[in-house]
């Protein structure tokens, strides 16, 4: 019969419920993960509300209690405990991680755009946004922050502004790295995003009364920029790690505060694979908001059309 459907086999079923119990369990895990941070943060711009300032939210001793008491995981009380007791520091230094990303990646776009247009259809200016892209994708990121903040020494001109956001003038000095660095690559993701455009557009664009200007403003970058999502993506997803490199300058963001423990206690293996789990878990969360950012502006038949 015309269009009957092939009936589904068992395999097929349990791979789709499989699927979906994974889609779940990683939803709740990321409601638990960002659940804890917006509240630790809350308790900690409160004065301690809900917990002391720098105490955990939940007592050490009653989870070793509780999970001594276990059949099996015994063995885990004292790290679990410990993990426990190290989530103040945790979510200190997780705070910073995301504002240096999230604001070096937002600035650095801004930088972004313009250099990848200019690379595209400017003279003199392409050469100029070509300068920049190579000097600093060429040069490694931590000796940039050396030279800002040891050559440079910006932190001792930076005001102390947001003093009670940023703990450090430092924190700017990361923020400024960051976007410098993170505009080039991204310059140059926004660059192959708008030469895929076909030129004709802004031949029809002028045909209608715009400007070359006006040309790339409305017809070409709003398709450029969705055709940049994946690999814009990719800078969020580096940004993210990189920002570990900001402790070398001593700005106090995850990583630093986690190597402290670290050296403080000896239980490098423990702290490390915290550490790990959490920038997975903010790695994972900018892949999948990305990709609903990524559906949401879709034009569809787009993709489509640009695959063929």
């Amino acid at each position: 019969m015309a269009g009957a459907t092939r009936p589904r086999t068992v395999g097929e079923r349990v791979a789709d419920a499989d699927e979906s119990a994974g889609r779940i369990l990683l939803v709740a895990a990321g409601a638990l993960f960002w659940g804890w941070l917006v509240v630790s943060w809350g308790n900690r711009w409160l004065g301690g509300v809900i917990a002391p300032v720098g105490e955990p939210l939940v007592s050490p001793d009653a989870v070793e209690g509780a999970l001594a008491g276990v059949p099996g995981l015994a063995g885990l009380a004292a790290d679990a405990a410990f993990v426990v007791e190290l989530t103040p520091v945790l979510a200190q230094g997780t705070w910073l991680t995301v504002v240096i990303t999230g604001v070096s990646l937002v600035c650095g776009f801004f930088i972004a755009v313009p250099l990848a247009v200019a690379r595209v259809y400017g003279r003199f200016s392409a050469w100029l946004s070509l300068g920049y892209t190579e000097l600093l994708r060429g040069t490694p990121l931590l000796a940039q922050l050396f030279v800002l903040y040891y050559g440079l020494n910006l932190a001792a001109s930076v005001p102390a502004v947001l003093s009670g956001v940023f703990p450090r003038e430092v924190v700017w000095v990361a923020i400024l790295g960051f976007t410098l660095n993170g505009a080039a690559y991204q310059a140059e993701y926004i660059r192959g995003a708008v030469e895929s455009v076909d030129d004709g557009q802004i031949t029809a664009g002028r045909a209608i009364g715009l400007s070359k200007l006006e040309s790339i403003y409305h017809v070409v970058l709003p398709q450029a920029l969705r055709y940049a999502i994946p690999s814009w993506t990719n800078e969020f997803v580096y940004l993210i790690k990189y920002s570990s490199l900001a402790g070398f300058i001593t700005v106090p963001e995850l990583y630093y505060l986690a190597n402290q423990v670290a050296s403080d206690t000896f239980r490098y293996t423990t702290v490390f694979l915290v550490l790990g789990a959490m920038y997975l878990a903010l790695v994972l969360t900018a892949s999948k908001v990305m990709e609903r950012v990524d559906e949401r502006v879709a034009i569809p038949g787009l993709g489509a059309d640009r695959e063929r």
